[in-house]
């Protein structure tokens, strides 16, 4: 019961951060065209992901999860890029505000979950899991396939039961928010 309200503290703190970077940015055209591919790609990789995960059901190894253990993450980082660039704020301190977050990302957020994620899927997929792991790159993509890889196919139902549309709506609110900020 602590873990998940401690989760649910920090992903509060996470959204308050967002919404208060997005609401102090003074966006300018160029900027916004600039993010935008990263955020566009962050969240691709993120869908693909979400249409391929059985949260808590079985080891996952089709989709993207055949090139990195962590696509969601992955295309979290790239989110996070998008907006450390498209959020621009004065003096220039959305860069300090980006180099805040890809602290936190690379120095707490992602040994987290490694270390409490890891610990689960050992726990309940063994030899299977330890196969995996050191098979696939943690984060950024391996240019091969896993060769045990399942080919199950991308499912609608599997990406709205881990609600990537939520995130889809929250970021098209960003973007739509930051073009028409842009003055004149």
């Amino acid at each position: 019961m602590r873990n998940r309200l401690l989760g649910i503290v920090r992903l509060l703190a996470l959204f308050a951060g967002v919404v208060v970077f997005v609401w102090l940015a003074r966006p300018e055209r160029s900027w916004v065209l600039l993010g935008l591919p990263l955020l566009v790609v962050g969240e691709s990789i993120r869908w693909w992901a979400a249409g391929h995960l059985l949260k808590s059901e079985k080891l996952v190894t089709s989709g993207p999860y055949a090139y990195t253990q962590n696509p969601l993450y992955l295309g979290r980082l790239f989110i996070l890029l998008g907006l450390g660039v498209m959020c621009t704020l004065p003096w220039g301190l959305n860069w300090v505000v980006l180099g805040v977050g890809l602290a936190g990302f690379f120095g707490y957020y992602m040994p987290r979950k490694l270390r409490v994620e890891g610990t689960r899927l050992e726990g309940k997929h063994g030899d299977r899991w330890q196969r995996y792991r050191h098979s696939v790159p943690v984060l950024f993509p391996s240019p091969g396939r896993y060769p045990d890889a399942e080919r199950r196919p991308w499912a609608w139902g599997r990406m709205v039961r881990n609600r990537e549309y939520l995130m889809v709506l929250g970021l098209g609110s960003i973007v739509f928010l930051l073009w028409f900020w842009i003055p004149g």
